[in-house]
């Protein structure tokens, strides 16, 4: 198996554990051309959670909005999903972002581990909330 399949089913693991510690209910899609990962029942809501993999860097999470598979790049919008969510190895935390910060496809975002002296920043404790 590729690393990088492996580090994105580590991510969707994550994820879904964290998610059902929060007390949400937890399904999983069958095959592989959903635009997302898992279907939580939160609140007595479904919603699409499209899961990802990284490791910060001591300063801030980056989230990769899209998916590549060396042919295809795929943006996601609020169209597609509900949630984006990222496993970070480094913190060994899930952050969640709601598909409205995405916009029309955005490729990345960065969440802050540690303020700076610009205002202008997401603190990543603010997406850890599902």
């Amino acid at each position: 198996m590729a690393i990088t399949k492996r580090k994105g089913d580590l991510g969707v693991a994550m994820v879904m554990s964290d998610a059902m510690k929060k007390g949400h209910k937890v399904a999983i899609p069958v095959g592989e051309d959903w635009p997302f990962d898992l279907i939580v029942q939160r609140n007595g809501v479904l919603e699409r959670v499209q899961c990802k993999y990284t490791e910060s860097n001591g300063a801030f999470v980056e989230v990769k909005c899209r998916s590549t598979n060396g042919f295809l790049d795929y943006r996601y919008t609020d169209k597609d999903i509900d949630w984006l969510a990222v496993y970070d190895k480094t913190t060994d935390r899930c952050y969640y972002l709601p598909a409205s910060l995405l916009g029309e496809g955005k490729t990345e975002l960065r969440l802050r581990l540690k303020p700076t002296k610009k205002g202008n920043y997401r603190m990543a404790e603010e997406f850890t909330t599902f």
